[in-house]
């Protein structure tokens, strides 16, 4: 194809898709909107100084473009300050994900090189286990909270906003390749050690603006705008807080950071502060809804983002009883991570509740500049017919081109020219998506396949269930069958053939056949999650392996 190139003048500025842009919007159209982090307080003029400052002292610490700039620490000011400050340098930013084991941990920062550390005092102990292990480390900020910080054994260059307090406030910020890499974070997979995800300055102002552009969409009643108040319960080290902080701070908004998270100290945040917007995986959002101070405050003005993993109905049926405006979204850490997002027309937003609730908690719309496909095991694009199913894959601007030194695991994620999810979903005419389940979690039983995902949703209709975790077991006729483990609600109790006699109310109405109904239910007190809150069916399942 002969395409024709525009002449520019020579002195044309050729203006490239930097982080740096992100900061411009917020200082003019919400200058005196404030950032809350614990008892610190400041404005969008502030930020914007306090971001120099980071820029001088990372650069009076010895760190340049190409060096690796990484944080541990609670979702913050300091963090947000570091999501600019670091890549706008043209240094890269490693979000720490502390949950994970120290063994892991110093896995990530000796794979990505870390130079420079900034470090709460909480993960002291982790940073003086791990410090002899890290070589390329050659300087440790202190973050703290208390009024002095706690000792270290291992030196450190400077507290964090001692140092900043005799920075330069100004910083020029200079332009360059805008597929520079900005940040980089580590996934873990079913095996081995986790991946280096990696995402370039272009990529994540793409995924910013076009987040932004969806997020205003909503007819009536936009998911963030300028006068909204924004408070984040999925970890800042989890995809960028799903990349809201950007977002927010390109509009403006009010930023409320709340350290670690706890359920009670979450929503008096939320009431105190105003919140009206927050995002969050099910068993997050599921603790918030059941903690004291939920059960006394008005949830009515909250705006809730879900995803990461499937909301079930019982969940979003007592969400929106309180009054709650629930959304759920699609995405993975590879993906930067917005994909698809619920998207209802005005008149559905109209309909009765038990009918808004299925639609809600439906996978979603792709957002725009996605191509999306669902494509089946003969390699043919499925129906849209919301039955036949086929792997998600994926292309748009922001997706993670590889892994971090692993070319061939990044093989293996791109086929064809399209990113390969390894999630199983249907379409329907209009183009909305319902993911049934991860491939890995598909529970295979005499050659037909069940969803784990529509199991738990129906099982978590039953009033005493509080939570649910369906998972495959080897089977010596089957092959597998399902096993459910279930938490109960508080001073409730249930066996397993009330449950069976529950889900049968599904197979007479056609949800599920009767032979995908578990002949196992095991009552447990609790169901363990991922670093990022999760439901993790790949420890459930190792768990149950040791038993069985």
């Amino acid at each position: 194809m002969n395409t024709k190139i525009i002449e520019s003048s020579s002195d044309a500025y050729q203006y490239p898709l930097l982080i740096k842009q992100l900061l411009l919007s917020g200082r003019r159209y919400g200058p005196m909107n404030e950032i809350v982090s614990g008892d610190l307080r400041y404005n969008y003029l502030d930020l914007n100084e306090r971001v120099a400052r980071l820029a001088n002292v990372l650069a009076d610490a010895g760190i340049g473009a190409g060096d690796t700039v990484a944080v541990m620490d609670w979702d913050s000011h300091r963090y947000l300050e570091a999501y600019f400050a670091v890549p706008m340098i043209g240094a890269v930013l490693h979000h720490i994900n502390v949950r994970l084991s120290p063994d892991q941990i110093a896995y990530t920062m000796q794979h990505a090189e870390d130079r420079l550390v900034l470090v709460h005092d909480d993960f002291i102990p982790i940073v003086e286990q791990l410090a002899e292990q890290l070589p390329t480390v050659k300087g440790y900020i202190q973050l703290t909270d208390a009024d002095a910080p706690g000792q270290t054994t291992f030196d450190i260059i400077g507290e964090y906003e001692t140092l900043l307090a005799s920075a330069d406030n100004h910083y020029v910020f200079p332009d360059f390749d805008e597929n520079s890499t900005a940040t980089t974070f580590y996934t873990t997979g079913t095996t081995g050690n986790p991946k280096g995800v990696f995402f370039s300055h272009r990529q994540l102002v793409l995924h910013t603006l076009n987040a932004a552009t969806t997020f205003a969409a909503y007819e009536g009643a936009p998911l963030l705008r300028s006068e909204d108040v924004y408070m984040p319960m999925t970890p800042m080290f989890h995809v960028h807080a799903w990349g809201v902080p950007y977002v927010a701070t390109l509009l403006g908004v009010k930023q409320v950071y709340p350290g670690r998270y706890e359920p009670n100290h979450l929503v008096r945040l939320y009431r105190d502060e105003g919140v009206t917007f927050s995002h969050g995986v099910p068993t997050v959002l599921q603790m918030v809804l059941d903690s004291d101070e939920a059960k006394t405050t008005d949830l009515s003005r909250w705006k809730l983002l879900t995803g990461g993993a499937a909301p079930t109905e019982a969940l979003v049926r007592k969400m929106m009883e309180r009054g709650i405006s629930f959304y759920t979204g699609y995405g993975m850490s590879e993906t930067c991570p917005l994909l698809t997002i619920t998207h209802l027309s005005p008149e559905q937003a109209q309909l009765p509740l038990d009918e808004q609730v299925v639609l809600r908690m439906r996978t979603g719309t792709p957002i725009p500049m996605v191509e999306l496909r669902l494509i089946d095991d003969a390699g043919n694009e499925v129906s849209r017919d919301d039955t036949s199913v086929g792997e998600v894959q994926v292309r748009t601007p922001w997706l993670t081109q590889g892994y971090f030194r692993e070319p061939e695991k990044g093989d293996e994620l791109w086929q064809g020219g399209w990113l390969h999810t390894g999630d199983v979903a249907s379409i329907n005419d209009e183009g909305v998506i319902q993911i049934r389940d991860r491939m890995k979690d598909v529970i295979k039983t005499g050659g037909e396949w069940i969803s784990s995902l529509l199991l738990e949703s129906l099982i978590s209709k039953h009033p005493a269930v509080n939570n649910v975790a369906v998972v495959g077991v080897p089977d010596a006729r089957w092959d597998e069958r399902p096993l459910a483990q279930v938490v109960l609600s508080e001073g409730v109790e249930v066996n397993a053939d009330e449950l069976k006699a529950h889900l049968m109310q599904f197979v007479d109405d056609g949800q599920i056949n009767k032979w995908a109904i578990p002949e196992q239910f095991h009552i447990v007190k609790s169901i363990p999650v991922t670093s990022v809150g999760k439901i993790d069916k790949k420890r459930i399942r190792a768990e149950l392996a040791n038993q069985l």
